[in-house]
């Protein structure tokens, strides 16, 4: 028996056109999944369509920027002309603007807040209103350590921890109304991973060294580590498995 069979399944990955995004939507085409690549540069997108292209799968490319409603409505309209279905989830989109609390504007807060929360909710929404009709569906929300409830404050990022910590929510939440629709939802909380997300944050070697220093495996993760999860979560072998929020950290919070 093969394990983790996507084939004929179509799975919408938003945020993919790097990072973790990138390596779960190359991962899902790997194991037979109709890929849809979605993020605000759809030429990151192609690239990864390209990648895929070449190793046989089927993907494509679309511009979509999740904090605006309007345009995620778009683009699943255009999933649904195409295939006439939506089978997988994977709200990967996010954002991470390091800043100490009592310098966060209005504005930050309500970007961070915007893409990474209330951005994933109305995908998940969408895609339920979707998958609804064929009862059957997965859908993956990715939060990280950073999101509270394991005693551990991460300093200068208490808007995205706010963020993660809602998906942890949400995604219970959604997991108990959608069950009877034959759709699991579950959340992936990843820590350190090696990403270009963590370039960004422009980390000194002081503060690697204090993050590495957290990790009994003693390294950063990679991409491929999250999206092995990810392809678990969307296969037939995890249809028992909901409302969960899946922790690949390295060992951070069992330290």
């Amino acid at each position: 028996m093969t394990m983790f069979n996507l084939y004929g399944k179509v799975a919408l990955i938003t945020g993919s056109g790097s990072g973790m995004g990138r390596m779960d939507a190359l991962s899902l085409a790997s194991q037979g999944a109709k890929v849809i690549l979605t993020g605000r540069k759809e030429g990151d997108c192609d690239r990864v369509a390209e990648e895929i292209g070449s190793q046989g799968g089927e993907s494509y490319a679309y511009a979509m920027d999740v904090s605006k409603k309007e345009q995620i409505d778009v683009i699943f309209d255009k999933v649904m002309k195409r295939f006439g279905r939506i089978d997988i989830l994977v709200n990967n989109a996010g954002i991470f603007k390091p800043k100490p609390a009592l310098d966060i504007t209005e504005a930050e807060w309500d970007e961070m807040l915007s893409i990474n929360l209330r951005g994933q909710f109305f995908c998940a929404q969408r895609a339920a209103k979707e998958m609804k009709k064929n009862n059957w569906g997965r859908i993956i929300n990715i939060s990280s350590i950073a999101s509270g409830g394991a005693g551990i404050g991460f300093s200068g990022a208490a808007h995205y921890t706010a963020s993660k910590g809602g998906i942890l929510g949400m995604t219970e939440t959604l997991a108990d109304e959608w069950a009877e629709y034959g759709i699991t939802v579950n959340a992936i909380a990843p820590g350190a991973i090696d990403t270009p997300m963590v370039d960004a944050a422009h980390m000194s070697k002081k503060a690697m060294q204090a993050t590495l220093a957290h990790i009994p495996l003693k390294r950063l993760g990679k991409p491929e580590e999250i999206s092995a999860a990810v392809v678990f979560l969307a296969s037939e072998e995890a249809s028992y498995v909901t409302g969960a929020t899946l922790y690949v950290d390295g060992g951070w919070l069992a330290a």
